[in-house]
């Protein structure tokens, strides 16, 4: 699996012109799963975006977790984060197919939901307009494969 994950003082997401998530202080995640990824991968990703220590202390270092900063999560699906760019026009094969990926991603929002954090959600396969006001910015792209 792979994740950006954008701080974020606020982000929303709209579908048809109506908002259906928004969130307040914490992290915009795109989440993109790959044709071979399993549950394994969905628990490893959501603890690790759950344990990212990037918001700031009272000394202004990154040293606190989403949950003591008392953070949101707004996790958006987006197969396009494996896309293949050898080409001009991206092929997807290595995301997975929606069979798949539909039950590792609410794994990921399930785990996290676990975790005591409030979690909006876009919807799979929708067309989607993603809103934020990134903060600092801070952006840090999770892979599985690297974790």
């Amino acid at each position: 699996m792979r994740a950006v994950v954008t701080r974020v003082d606020s982000a929303s997401v709209a579908i048809g012109g109506e908002v259906k998530s928004s969130i307040g202080k914490g992290f915009l995640v795109l989440l993109g799963v790959h044709a071979d990824d399993e549950e394994a991968e969905a628990v490893k990703i959501a603890d690790k975006i759950c344990g990212l220590r990037v918001f700031e202390d009272e000394a202004g270092k990154m040293n606190v977790n989403p949950a003591d900063a008392g953070a949101e999560l707004l996790i958006i699906s987006q197969f396009t984060l494996f896309a293949d760019c050898k080409s001009r026009r991206p092929g997807f094969s290595k995301a997975a197919r929606p069979e798949k990926a539909i039950p590792l991603y609410e794994k990921v929002i399930s785990e996290c939901r676990g975790r005591g954090f409030k979690v909006g959600t876009g919807e799979f396969g929708a067309e989607m307009k993603v809103s934020s006001v990134n903060d600092g910015p801070v952006t840090i792209i999770l892979d599985t494969r690297e974790l």
